[in-house]
């Protein structure tokens, strides 16, 4: 006869109490997440989150409330999560995962490590840190009401970077609001601003700087208190940017938050190895107008110059604010990518901040094309989520690695009437440049047109993942082009690779020493780039969907490369554990509720004998 601690088989509910996991990240996913952990048993946890709580996240993060606005999420979650269950050891790190201090040493103390990030950087951090460490790793994520969580095992299983990703289409607030990086992110900027004069003013829209951003402050304490200064309870006082925009007659250049970029300057720490921003001088631009050349093509693939977008700025706001009065006080205008004047609005504004921010702009076809795809987040779906990584970690601590699934959380019902969609793990790729025994790739590039820091931030950094790269030429003298080191190779960043006798057919390879990766990069010289293309991964780039392929489900938009075609889950223990939690989900879902689905789903899982 199985005996049982409560739910679970005694040899499980012993293993979770000895157990020690990692779950990286405490935001919408690992809210539920810890909650579930300690209700499930797990007495050994640790948590790390670099980010602090802000008043937009309290409508999903149930861990937090209004007096937690500007203290650590790690922190704060462990105390809440601790209610559940007092006798649990839970450590909290405020922190960022990719911190050289969580080094090899540090993941191999965990039995398991559970992802609930929100950006791929830190994913692919993670995903090589338990490659080297030979730790499992559960990863997950959502996009709206889509959700996936997978296992990953080295040798056993693709990693996370073995397919290609679609482009991420959530993104934190601080980087809307601080760091823009990519076009993206400026596009998402600027619907929040339209939102914000012109239609629903949200708190998860914000557009002004974050200055509770952790990265600009890293002292919890500190932002906590800036957070906390006009309320004690952390309920800021908010004014209504609609009503100063109508204060300044809707002035564009006022209009478009300069006074923000100045205040981004001021916080320096977020330009210590980034460009810092260029505020834009409106007049100057109109005086230099007369410079700029005219453009030719259609209109809606042109792209203007920086006065152009100025003067498409200037009369969109005057159409949205001539709109707006017609409509009566009170009135919202809703954002609509079929709207002229609002995709004017965002197409300008979009385009001027990836200038402030040194990107190359884009055409009015390529914001509209962008911007009707972002998603939201969802309680919900992160519930549903979190429910799912604790079952398949509790088959992990089972010994029953083959049993784990990749699961999709889908939108709607598939033709078989499934929520959840489970599917057989793949086996790691061949041509993966992370997990492969000896990784190795073939970069396209100018060698005479790039320059080292390129090499380092585009391409090892911000394409291949690494933190800390460092970087020798195979020329038979071991010359060093990039050191980890401060100081040591910053006067090679200004120049080419052709000043090192990088040619054609030339080898260079980066070690990272923090992440235990090394990567073989085959240079292959080209001057037939395309225009604003610095480089190109030849074969397939991680950046890109892998091609649509017949019947998929539409959960497959944000897989790992995963295919419903695969075969269904098999048995665990006599029983079909993941059809169980289907039976649970589509139960709680028609007739409870949705809130309360992942937890269900849970619970029906460790009843298992």
């Amino acid at each position: 006869m199985v005996q049982l601690v409560g739910s679970l088989r005694k040899e499980l509910a012993d293993s979770l109490s000895t157990c020690k996991v990692l779950v990286v990240g405490a935001g919408g996913i690992g809210c539920e997440l810890l909650k579930n952990l300690v209700l499930t048993g797990f007495k050994n946890i640790e948590v790390i989150d670099l980010d602090t709580i802000d008043v937009s996240n309290l409508n999903r993060q149930f861990l937090f409330q209004k007096k937690h606005v500007g203290k650590s999420k790690a922190q704060v979650a462990k105390e809440s999560a601790l209610q559940f269950c007092p006798s649990a050891n839970i450590t909290a790190y405020h922190d960022s995962i990719m911190n050289p201090d969580y080094n090899v040493e540090f993941f191999r103390k965990f039995m398991l490590v559970m992802n609930a990030l929100d950006n791929r950087a830190a994913r692919n951090h993670v995903n090589r840190m338990c490659l080297a460490a030979d730790i499992p790793l559960i990863e997950s994520g959502t996009a709206g009401y889509l959700g996936q969580v997978t296992v990953i095992k080295k040798g056993m299983t693709e990693c996370y970077e073995c397919q290609p990703k679609p482009t991420q289409k959530t993104f934190p607030g601080c980087t809307i609001r601080n760091t823009p990086s990519e076009p993206i992110h400026c596009i998402v900027w600027a619907k929040y601003l339209f939102n914000q004069l012109f239609g629903e003013e949200d708190a998860d829209q914000e557009v002004s700087p974050d200055t509770a951003d952790p990265e600009a402050a890293w002292n919890p304490e500190e932002t906590a208190a800036r957070a906390t200064a006009s309320e004690k309870d952390g309920d800021i006082k908010r004014i209504s940017t609609k009503e100063w925009a109508r204060s300044t007659g809707y002035d564009p250049c006022q209009t478009l938050q300069q006074d923000d970029i100045m205040y981004l300057l001021t916080m320096d720490k977020l330009w210590k190895k980034r460009k810092a921003p260029t505020p834009l001088d409106w007049q100057q631009l109109e005086n230099s107008s007369m410079s700029e050349t005219p453009v030719s093509g259609l209109k809606d693939q042109q792209v203007l110059g920086v006065w152009g977008y100025c003067q498409l700025f200037q009369h969109s706001v005057e159409t949205l604010r001539s709109q707006l009065q017609e409509k009566g006080e009170g009135a919202e205008l809703a954002w609509d990518k079929d709207d002229p004047p609002a995709m004017d609005f965002v197409t300008a504004a979009a385009n001027l901040r990836m200038h402030i921010f040194s990107m190359n702009m884009k055409s009015r076809f390529d914001v509209k094309s962008m911007a009707g795809n972002i998603i939201p987040a969802i309680a919900t779906t992160n519930a549903v989520i979190a429910g799912l990584i604790v079952l398949e970690g509790l088959k992990i601590l089972s010994g029953e690695l083959e049993s784990c699934r990749t699961i999709f959380l889908n939108k709607c019902p598939n033709l078989r009437k499934k929520l959840l969609v489970p599917c057989i793990l793949d086996p790691p790729s061949a041509n993966c440049y992370v997990c492969a025994s000896k990784p190795e790739v073939t970069v396209k590039l100018n060698v005479h047109k790039t320059m080292v820091l390129s090499l380092q931030d585009r391409i090892l950094k911000e394409r291949f993942g690494m933190v800390a790269p460092d970087v020798q030429i195979e020329d038979g003298k071991g010359t060093i082009l990039i050191s980890s080191e401060e100081g040591e190779t910053e006067a090679n960043n200004s120049k080419f690779l052709a000043d090192f006798g990088i040619r054609n057919g030339s080898r260079l390879q980066a070690d990272d020493f923090l992440q235990d990766y090394t990567l073989l990069i085959n240079v292959l010289h080209t001057e037939e780039l395309e225009r604003d293309v610095e480089f190109e991964v030849v074969g397939e780039a991680p950046d890109k969907a892998p091609p649509p392929q017949n019947n998929q489900e539409e959960v497959n938009s944000i897989t790992n490369g995963n295919k419903d075609s695969a075969q269904p889950s098999t048995s665990y223990k006599g029983h079909d554990a993941d059809q169980l939690s289907v039976c649970a989900l589509n139960y709680f879902i028609s007739d409870h509720s949705w809130e309360r689905a992942g937890m269900y789903c849970l619970w029906y899982t460790v009843l298992l004998p």
